[in-house]
C-alpha cells in the first residue's frame, strides 16, 4: 500500500453529492496500518463487505491513507476532484457557505453506509466542488485515484455497479434535499409578504376598534342627553328613519366627493348650524358633508323638534353615522384577511384533492395576491389579459401555482421598479397558453441554454439553489406541456402550454 506525503492532494465529495478541495495534511500524518487491518476495515463497509480478498487488497494497494483531526480541511472549494474516499474512521462537515452557519450542514461519517463512501464515483461527471468541508472528530480516509477508474472497473465490476447506484441514491437525496430547501426559501419569501399583507388589515381593524369603543361611549352620552327632551314616539320614528336613511343612503355630493365641493358643503353647514345656536358646528359639519346631509335636509329636523333638542339630536346622528362607519371599517379590513386566507388556502390546495378540475385564473389571481407585498414594494404595474370562458382542465393545482410562483417571482426580481408585468391566457387548438412578460433586463445570451439546468442559479449565496426553473419545467412536463421563452432587453416573455383536460388527466393522475 503506497501512503502519499504531499501537502497538496485533492478528494471530492461529501456525503451527499458535493465538491472538492485541497488536502491539507499539516496535521496528516503518514500511516503504517497493516494489511489484513485494512481488509477488515473495508469488509465493516456495505459494498465491500462480500468481494473476494484479492480485489480488496488490489483497491488498498493503490489507495493512499490519511488522518485529520477536528478542525483540519479535507476538502476546499474550488479543486478539481481526484480521489473516492473511504471513511474508516470520523465525520467531516461541509456548507455551501462558510460564512453562514445557519447553513445547511452536508455530514459524512465512517460507519453510515449512505456516506461512508464519498468524492467522485466511476461515471460521475463531477468537475469541482463548491463546499469546502472540515474534521470535527479525528477522521482516516482511504484515497481511491480518479486515475485508476478503468482498472477499477474491470477488475472490481461488482463494486463499480454498487457505485453507480451509490451514486444514483446520492443525487436523488441532494435533489431532494435541496428542492425542500428551495421550497423552504420561497414559502420564506411569499411568508414575509403575506405578514406584511396580513398585518396592514389587521393593524387598521385594531385600531378602528379603539376608535369604536370611544365612540360607543359618546352614543351613550348622546342618548342619554336626547332622553332629556321628552320626545314623543312619532319624533322619535321620524329621528330613527332619518338617521337610517343617512346611514344607508348613496351620498349625492355634486362633484362626486371632490375636495373643494366637500369644503363648500361643510362650509354651507356650519353656517346653518351657527345659525341655529349650535356652537360646535366645526365638530358636526365633517360628518354630515362626508354622508351627503345638507342644510337642506337639516330643515327635515326643525320642523319635527324644538330648536332646544336640535344639538342632542344631531350631535346623537353624527355619533350614529361614526359608529356605522367605523364598523364597515372592521368589516372591510377583517374581509381583507378573509380573503388573504383564502387565496392562501386556494394556492396550497389545502383540504382539497392533489388532482381536480382547476380554474386557471384563479390560480393566477391567487399567486398575484400572495405576492402582491413584492409587486408593491418595486411599483410593478399588472396588467391582466385573461381569455373569455377558458376551460378548467384537470391538473395538480398546488404545482402549477409553484409554476406561476417561480415564474412571476424571477419576472419581478429582473425589473427595476416601476416595471410592467403582464398575464395573459389564450385558448388554442388543443391546449391552453399561459404567458408571463416582464420588461426586465432580459436573459443574457451566454446563460439562456442553461437556465432549464437543475442547480444552475445566477443568484448569490442563500439567494437559490437553482431549482425553480428546473422544477417549473419538471411539472409542466408532469402535465404533458411544454414551456418555451423569448427573451431581449426590455422584454421577456415565457409561454407556458398545457393540454386541455381530455389529454392532460392521465398524465396528471399518474404521476
Amino acid at each position: 500500500m503506497s501512503v502519499t506525503e504531499t501537502t497538496d492532494e485533492v478528494i471530492e465529495g461529501v456525503g451527499v453529492p458535493v465538491r472538492v478541495a485541497e488536502i491539507e495534511a499539516r496535521t496528516a500524518e503518514t500511516l503504517d496500518y497493516s494489511m489484513p487491518d485494512c481488509v477488515e476495515a473495508l469488509r465493516s463497509i456495505g459494498v465491500f463487505a462480500d468481494l473476494p480478498r484479492e480485489q480488496l487488497e488490489w483497491f488498498i494497494e493503490n489507495s493512499d491513507e490519511k488522518e485529520f483531526n477536528a478542525g483540519d480541511v479535507v476538502f476546499r472549494k474550488g479543486d478539481e476532484p481526484e480521489w473516492m474516499l473511504v471513511y474508516l474512521e470520523g465525520e467531516v462537515h461541509a456548507r455551501r457557505d462558510e460564512n453562514n452557519l445557519d447553513d445547511f450542514v452536508y455530514i459524512a461519517r465512517a460507519g453510515d453506509p449512505a456516506t461512508e463512501i464519498s468524492g467522485k464515483l466511476p461515471f460521475s461527471r463531477m468537475k469541482t466542488l463548491a463546499i469546502t468541508s472540515r474534521a470535527v472528530v479525528y477522521t482516516r480516509l482511504l484515497l481511491f485515484p480518479v486515475s485508476l477508474f478503468p482498472q477499477l472497473v474491470a477488475r472490481m465490476p461488482l463494486l463499480a455497479e454498487r457505485l453507480v447506484w451509490l451514486m444514483t441514491d446520492r443525487v436523488r437525496e441532494t435533489t431532494r434535499i435541496d428542492e425542500r430547501r428551495d421550497k423552504l426559501m420561497a414559502l420564506g419569501k411569499l411568508s414575509a409578504g403575506l405578514a406584511h399583507e396580513l398585518n396592514n388589515p389587521a393593524a387598521a381593524a385594531r385600531r378602528t376598534s379603539d376608535e369604536l369603543s370611544n365612540t360607543l361611549e359618546e352614543l351613550r352620552v348622546a342618548d342619554l342627553n336626547l332622553c332629556q327632551h321628552d320626545l314623543s314616539a312619532e319624533q322619535r320614528k321620524f329621528l330613527s328613519e332619518f338617521e337610517r336613511e343617512a346611514i344607508n343612503d348613496t351620498p349625492q355630493i355634486s362633484t362626486n366627493g371632490n375636495a373643494l365641493a366637500m369644503s363648500d358643503s361643510e362650509d354651507e353647514l356650519i353656517d346653518w348650524l351657527e345659525k341655529h345656536r349650535i356652537d360646535d358646528g366645526w365638530r358636526l359639519a365633517p360628518i354630515l358633508a362626508e354622508t351627503g346631509i345638507d342644510a337642506e335636509k337639516l330643515e327635515q329636523i326643525t320642523g319635527v323638534v324644538r330648536v332646544e333638542a336640535l344639538k342632542d339630536v344631531l350631535t346623537r346622528l353624527t355619533v350614529q353615522i361614526t359608529v356605522s362607519k367605523l364598523a364597515g371599517e372592521i368589516k372591510t379590513s377583517v374581509s381583507r384577511i378573509s380573503d388573504l386566507v383564502g387565496a392562501i388556502k386556494e394556492y396550497s390546495y389545502m383540504d382539497q384533492a392533489a388532482v381536480q378540475a382547476i380554474d386557471l385564473h384563479k390560480g393566477l389571481d391567487n399567486t398575484l395576491l400572495i405576492l402582491k407585498h413584492k409587486l408593491k414594494t418595486k411599483n410593478i404595474a399588472v396588467e391582466r389579459e385573461y381569455a373569455d370562458n377558458l376551460p378548467r382542465i384537470t391538473a395538480h393545482g398546488s404545482l402549477l401555482n409553484q409554476v406561476w410562483t417561480n415564474l412571476i417571482d424571477n419576472a419581478v426580481d429582473a425589473m427595476a421598479q416601476g416595471g410592467k408585468l403582464k398575464i395573459r391566457t389564450k385558448l388554442e387548438l388543443d391546449d391552453i397558453l399561459i404567458e408571463i412578460r416582464d420588461n426586465g433586463a432580459g436573459i443574457p445570451p451566454e446563460i439562456q441554454s442553461r437556465i432549464f439546468e437543475p442547480f444552475f442559479t445566477t443568484k448569490g449565496v442563500s439567494e437559490g439553489t437553482g431549482l425553480g426553473l428546473d422544477a417549473v419545467s419538471r411539472i409542466v412536463r408532469k402535465h404533458r406541456g411544454n414551456i418555451r421563452f423569448e427573451t431581449k432587453p426590455g422584454d421577456t416573455c415565457f409561454q407556458i402550454r398545457l393540454p386541455l383536460e381530455s389529454k392532460s388527466t392521465l398524465s396528471a393522475q399518474n404521476n
